[in-house]
């Protein structure tokens, strides 16, 4: 699945997209809503089953005057709702004829669920609580008797005096309508932030169509004036500015020129090619970096130096006023979260999370005008461990470690946690997120991608576009430790087969993790894909168990633990069961922990060395290769235990019969894919001691001779007394269920 970074952006209203092209409410329906109502009185969202309200488009009124309806936005199902004012347009007959629009919200960062309730109280408070009774939004008076919907969209609060004390208009969103204007301190915000994202108008200062109802910043900087053209809304651009002045009008990293989206180019270098576009069809989807950068490599990483643009970062930070040049280079090397910095009179500036570059031919609104900036890039390849797989560069991975984190992570990490998060992290390290920005980010945890023992996982938009999933923690105890565990492990490191842990919410009692969305699940895969896949997951063991300062055991190898992106890269996520050991230790004691079906037999003893992670792998292997899970119930007598089916088809020589019989290419490789099994299956046995350790993997597999020469007499003499038959015994109540 290809993701669209720019995606995001094209939504004019916030949680509406199952809207169809027709609004169905009855017209008489219509006016029998007031325009005003007197307080006390409250409002409850009904459940998205209540019939009238969905073919209502999802629009609960409250107050209705002209073409504006002021209640309770929803989307389709009911799940996110807004307290909003929409308008809509009507045929010269006074027929409705179209889907509302919404031009304000009062809650359009915090939706709510069905069951919440709108209050005007008794003591004159209006607020809005979400189902569980928790103020979302509030007004800020209390002084308030009467609800007012102007003929304009204007809702005004009226006081027992009929004063009016608070209104719509001089809180506006991203919308204007006719007759509304902004004071300086109340500016235009686009849906979805972005660096510039404000400005300060007055409706009618522009040259506006006259049918047009109203005006609209949107999330790529563009303020139109929209009109209904049957049978929708469409707009007008208003301000008289070039397109490269609009933010990422050409993607990430995408320098806008007059003659179009290009990436960026080192005029100092002869032939070197640092970006290429994401689409050379689409240029505007901006550019990915042809080496990503590493963090393990900070020694082979140099600047591209543009100059003569101007620039839109999604993230700009000011790091010293008296630094010098060569100063601000090398402290933009030693950060990995430092994507890019610029040298303005003295001053350094990093850069980070996105970076937007347009030549400076005219002075745009809010931009940095020409400056330099110096891109970090990967002038040499990177380690082979962490490069050697890189097939397509759609997938540009979230940094989170730096030289200096791989050094202090660990320790930084433990001495925050036991001061309760109570400080961000350093430079380099996660973004620590607040509860409601996840609840921002993930729509109110609406889009649900899966779940386990330890919580759920939910899908995700961080600013400008880029995907992510949050992992949501519940309950106490155990997930406290598997919170820790995982911030402790993923943290502090950084490897091309690990999932990138790009931030976490430590808030009260909430507990949640943000990683770098992984696009591909697991469907049918031809034979090198498969292939690719658990040398990948080889190598990311291998990095845990070799490459950091202390040696890390996953010790919950399995494949919902192992993520896919868009290019089938595989990513080892999940370190909440992870233990880390000192380099000098190579064996530890601890409580059993890990998934039935996937545990060494060694748990009997609770003696853990990596070889426990070895183990695990080697079942992998085994249902990527025989396209089948571990234990198949669906299966009869031994065969229901892929192991024990193995050994059995093993003994009988006949192991092609365990090939994936449902692809064809798989099949038409068999024979490789047997020489495979046999690495599984020394991965398997029954002593810790005589398995291989992942880096051996990695070269055998990556040594396609010596494999080729893993004869039957090496299978016959593995130990496997007990394969088969503890992994699958052992209960699952005291161990981790499928996350």
């Amino acid at each position: 699945m290809n993701t669209n970074s720019c995606s995001a952006f094209l939504m004019i209203t916030l949680l509406m997209p199952l809207i169809i092209s027709a609004l169905v409410f009855v017209d008489a329906e219509i006016m029998d809503y007031p325009s005003f109502v007197d307080g006390p009185k409250s409002w409850r969202i009904p459940p998205s089953s209540d019939y009238n309200f969905r073919e209502s488009f999802g629009v609960k009124p409250i107050l209705v005057n002209g073409t504006f309806v002021c209640g309770f936005h929803c989307s389709y199902d009911g799940d996110n709702c807004l307290f909003a004012i929409s308008i809509f347009s009507t045929s010269y007959d006074g027929h409705i004829r179209s889907s509302p629009q919404v031009v304000w919200s009062a809650n359009r960062g915090y939706p709510v669920e069905s069951q919440a309730q709108l209050q005007l109280t008794h003591d004159g408070k209006f607020w809005l609580l979400d189902a569980y009774n928790v103020s979302v939004w509030d007004a800020l008076i209390f002084d308030t008797s009467r609800l007012n919907l102007s003929a304009e969209g204007n809702l005004m609060l009226l006081n027992k005096a009929s004063d009016m004390v608070w209104q719509s208009f001089h809180h506006p969103t991203d919308s204007l309508v006719l007759g509304q204007s902004l004071m300086l301190q109340h500016p235009l915000t686009t849906n979805v932030s972005l660096p510039n994202s404000s400005i300060v108008s007055k409706f009618g200062s522009f040259s506006v169509p006259a049918s047009a109802k109203f005006i609209q910043l949107g999330s790529d900087g563009h303020l139109k004036a929209y009109e209904w053209k049957d049978p929708k809304w469409e707009g007008t651009d208003l301000l008289p500015i070039d397109p490269c002045s609009y933010p990422f009008a050409c993607g990430n990293y995408g320098v806008c020129l007059k003659e179009g989206c290009s990436c960026p180019v080192d005029a100092n270098e002869n032939g070197t090619t640092y970006f290429k576009p994401i689409n050379y069809t689409k240029p505007d989807l901006g550019c990915y970096a042809v080496s990503p950068i590493s963090c393990e490599s900070s020694i082979h990483q140099s600047f591209l130096e543009l100059q003569g643009y101007n620039f839109h970062p999604v993230k700009k930070y000011l790091i010293s006023e008296t630094k010098t040049l060569k100063e601000c280079k090398a402290l933009c090397l030693n950060n990995c979260s430092c994507e890019a910095f610029m040298d303005t009179e003295g001053s350094c500036y990093f850069l980070s999370g996105g970076l937007s570059i347009a030549k400076s031919y005219s002075s745009g609104y809010g931009t940095y005008n020409d400056n330099s900036a110096f891109i970090k890039v990967q002038s040499s390849p990177i380690s082979q461990s962490s490069n050697k797989n890189v097939s397509s560069p759609k997938y540009t991975s979230v940094i989170v470690g730096s030289t200096l984190g791989a050094i202090f992570g660990v320790f930084l990490i433990c001495a925050f946690i036991i001061l309760g998060f109570r400080k961000g992290f350093q430079e380099g390290m996660p973004t620590r997120f607040s509860y409601e920005e996840l609840k921002n980010v993930t729509k109110n945890f609406s889009n649900k991608i899966g779940e386990g023992g330890f919580g759920y996982v939910f899908h995700g938009t961080l600013p400008p576009g880029s995907e992510v999933a949050v992992k949501h923690l519940v309950g106490f105890g155990a997930v406290n430790k598997s919170f820790v565990a995982e911030v402790q492990t993923i943290g502090s490191i950084n490897h091309f087969n690990l999932v990138s842990l790009v931030g976490f919410c430590a808030e009260k009692f909430n507990r949640l993790l943000v990683y770098k969305y992984m696009a591909n699940g697991s469907s049918a895969l031809r034979w090198q894909i498969r292939k690719k896949i658990i040398i990948d997951i080889a190598k990311g063991l291998a990095y845990l168990h070799e490459g950091c300062n202390q040696k890390i055991i996953h010790l919950d190898i399995k494949p919902q633990n192992i993520l896919l992106d868009e290019n089938f890269n595989a990513k080892v996520s999940d370190f909440g069961l992870s233990k880390l050991i000192g380099r000098d230790q190579s064996r530890v004691v601890t409580a059993m922990r890990g998934t039935p079906g996937y545990m060494a037999p060694e748990w009997l003893s609770s003696v853990i060395t990596e070889k426990a992670d070895v183990y695990s792998f080697g079942i992998v292997v085994l249902e990527i290769l025989c396209g089948r899970p571990n234990i198949d119930k669906s299966q009869l007598g031994e065969d229901m235990h892929l192991l024990r089916l193995f050994r059995r088809k093993q003994e009988e020589g006949l192991l092609l019969d365990l090939v994936d019989q449902c692809s064809d290419d798989m099949q038409s490789n068999a024979t490789e894919v047997v020489e495979m099994m046999k690495v599984a299956a020394w991965c398997l046995q029954n002593e810790y001691a005589r398995r291989p350790s992942m880096s051996a993997v990695v070269k055998l597999f990556e040594d396609s001779y010596v494999v080729s020469n893993l004869n039957e007499d090496f299978l016959n003499g593995l130990t496997w007394e007990i394969v088969g038959s503890f992994a699958s015994q052992v209960s699952p109540s005291i161990l981790s269920g499928p996350r």
